[in-house]
């Protein structure tokens, strides 16, 4: 590969950690935008006269459209450029925030939050394949770990950042207060970030890009669909059919294309297969035990939206702090050990909310939480290193693609799959506490705590009360069934991980020869056009790999 050195390459090789500052606020803004609408919830059902439907579409569509347009736009940002993609993606994030603040009706906001959605699909991929394209393989761990560590924090960020606006202002506040910080990363971007892509300029792959988009999509929804329906749903089945067909047709067509968006040879390296595994049983563990925590914090415990968001906080410190560590233990330890003892804490965080009752104080969910984000930082990092590092940095766009698709599938199965196993429990039990109402009150304790609070308010007096704590006790129950099963689900990977992880991340990066010592060949190693960078001018000349 020949790439023309610009006299602009040593000003970019010195500006790339002010490029990464710039992009983990870019990624900052895709998480907070997906975590932060929980807290707005009820003001929704309030304020626009929400019903249960349109509340859980203007949730899941976000979900939805940017689970299923990674592939497509990690590829588009790979063939056209992916600061280009980036920008273009802050661009139609401030419209999609900007209208979604205005937005009177629930129809006006499901359809921002798709534009949010598909936004977000071009920035999150192109923060990670940029990062891998203008870091040097010595320095490209750390600046990884970086870059995870603030992916991890933005989840605990967004709700109490919510709940606090939503205790002084109306809810078009959750999506205002999202556009000087797109200004920000736009205006760093596009002064700080060098622009790359793939210099072989591979076709786009049109109908991959559909049968993706269609497939990771079906699979999210019905994962979304199948705790209120039920696993046994025809709607449920359904969904989960079309995935299935479409996701083997997609992984068929990909093996013939001569040009396929996503790489199927990649899972036959032990980093890529294993780190890509490792990532949805992490995200399935921690979105799974904040789902749970947060209707124990609010229905049990009694807090409010805000409260219940601030006690998940200490997670953020611990991420920094423990993730950007994360490259020299990987260093000294290796990778695959430095994982599975992360998976091994974040299964002692899960199992420790085994003591959690109706009545504990926040010292249990706290040390919970501490063991929970030791584990997520000690593993989230090397495992999406070892992902990129599978992936030549011509074709970073659908590496990174992965790992985001990862992150989401991870994050909705947990909810799916670890809040069924609860609910499972919960309904067993508390279907036997409330035998004696009518007919009408016990199917509604049965189908979810809320309901069951309301039948015992009813009832009222000291019968009232025995069945409100037998509500509760019976959804703790729950919990502790599907945190068990999930802690050691996790424990039992931890081998796995240990076994197949390689010892030591060595980057495709290093393959284009770079040296070290010399800022200008990081420009030669992994493709970047550095003629732009501190210019606002897009120009670019023929001989580099610009956009």
């Amino acid at each position: 590969m020949t790439t023309t050195v610009h006299h602009g390459s040593p000003e970019a090789y010195e500006r790339r950690w002010w490029a990464l500052g710039f992009l983990c606020l870019s990624l900052l803004i895709v998480i907070v935008g997906n975590t932060s609408l929980n807290v707005v919830i009820p003001t929704l059902s309030r304020k626009l006269h929400a019903s249960n439907s349109q509340l859980q579409w203007v949730v899941a569509i976000y979900s939805l459209v940017f689970a299923g347009l990674l592939f497509t736009t990690g590829a588009i940002g790979d063939r056209f450029g992916r600061k280009g993609a980036l920008q273009a993606g802050l661009a139609v994030f401030f419209a999609g925030s900007f209208l979604a603040s205005q937005s009177t009706t629930m129809s006006e906001l499901i359809a921002c939050r798709a534009l949010m959605g598909a936004a977000a699909a071009f920035i999150m991929p192109s923060t990670l394949s940029i990062l891998v394209n203008i870091f040097p393989p010595r320095e490209r761990q750390k600046a990884i770990a970086v870059w995870a560590s603030i992916s991890g924090v933005g989840g605990s960020l967004g709700p109490v950042a919510s709940g606090w606006l939503l205790g002084h202002f109306w809810f078009g506040s959750v999506f205002l207060v999202n556009l000087p910080i797109i200004m920000l990363a736009f205006v760093g971007g596009w002064f700080l970030v060098p622009k790359s892509k793939d210099p072989h300029q591979a076709k786009l792959d049109p109908p991959g890009a559909v049968l993706s988009s269609v497939g990771i999509a079906a699979l999210v929804y019905g994962l979304i669909e199948a705790p209120d329906k039920g696993w046994a749903n025809p709607s449920t089945l359904v969904w989960f059919a079309v995935a299935m067909v479409v996701l083997t047709l997609f992984v068929l067509w990909e093996r013939r294309c001569d040009e396929p968006m996503l790489d199927m040879s990649f899972f036959r390296a032990p980093a890529y297969a294993t780190g890509t595994g490792g990532m949805i049983l992490l995200f399935m563990s921690m979105y799974g035990v904040m789902f749970m925590m947060t209707q124990y914090f609010q229905i049990v415990a009694g807090y409010s939206p805000l409260g219940a968001s601030v006690r998940f906080l200490p997670m953020s410190p611990i991420m920094i702090v423990v993730g950007t560590q994360t490259p020299r233990i990987t260093e000294r330890f290796g990778a695959n050990r430095s994982v599975a003892v992360g998976v091994v804490v974040l299964s002692t965080g899960m199992l420790t909310l085994l003591g959690l009752d109706v009545h504990s104080s926040y010292w249990v969910p706290f040390a919970a939480f501490c063991l929970l984000a030791t584990g997520v930082a000690l593993s989230m990092g090397p495992m999406t290193a070892a992902i990129m590092s599978a992936v030549p940095p011509r074709r970073a766009g659908a590496g990174s693609a992965t790992n985001d698709a990862t992150r989401e599938l991870g994050g909705a199965l947990g909810v799916a799959v670890l809040g069924s196993i609860a609910a499972s429990r919960y309904a067993t039990q508390v279907g036997s506490v409330f035998h004696s109402v009518s007919a009408g009150g016990r199917s509604a304790a049965i189908k979810s705590l809320e309901g069951a609070l309301t039948t015992a308010a009813s009832v009222g007096g000291s019968h009232g009360a025995s069945l409100v704590a037998g509500a509760e006790r019976a959804f703790v129950s729950g919990m502790h069934l599907a945190t068990t099963i999930g802690g050691l689900l996790a424990l039992s990977s931890a081998w796995l991980v240990w076994r197949f992880l390689p010892h030591s991340v060595s980057h495709a990066g290093a393959e284009h020869g770079h040296h070290e010592g010399d800022p200008t060949a990081t420009a030669r190693a992994v493709d970047i056009d550095t003629t732009a960078v501190g210019q606002p001018d897009d120009s670019v000349s023929g001989a580099t790999a610009g956009e």
